[in-house]
């Protein structure tokens, strides 16, 4: 990875950051399921139409779209929709889930830096 994906780093944590900072508010006062509710599902809808419209865009300028993931990229893409799904599907969320998803992040972190 490289530059790109600390810039796409960058632009993800300035679109995140009010709903962060709600769901940190709302973790602190020992409502977990609200800041889960909060986080995710603001990133989620923000990353679920950021796609379809580039796809939109892509097709009326008649340019190909290419997500340009590496092998790497796409084992944490599945494995983040895996715990996702097992997060939202469960009804209830607890500290384990969460820290998995922090784990998750974490080793996103150390792939963006890796040679």
């Amino acid at each position: 990875m490289g530059p790109g994906a600390l810039g796409g780093l960058m632009m993800a944590l300035l679109v995140a950051t009010p709903e962060a900072i709600g769901a940190v508010r709302a973790a602190s006062a020992n409502n977990l399921q609200r800041a889960v509710n909060i986080f995710l599902g603001s990133v989620l809808s923000t990353i679920g139409l950021t796609i379809p419209a580039m796809l939109m865009v892509s097709h009326f300028t008649g340019r190909s779209l290419v997500l340009g993931l590496q092998n790497t990229d796409v084992v944490m893409l599945v494995l983040t929709l895996g715990v996702s799904v097992v997060t939202f599907a469960s009804g209830r969320t607890n500290v384990l889930q969460g820290a998995v998803h922090l784990l998750l992040f974490a080793a996103y972190l150390l792939l963006i830096f890796q040679g």
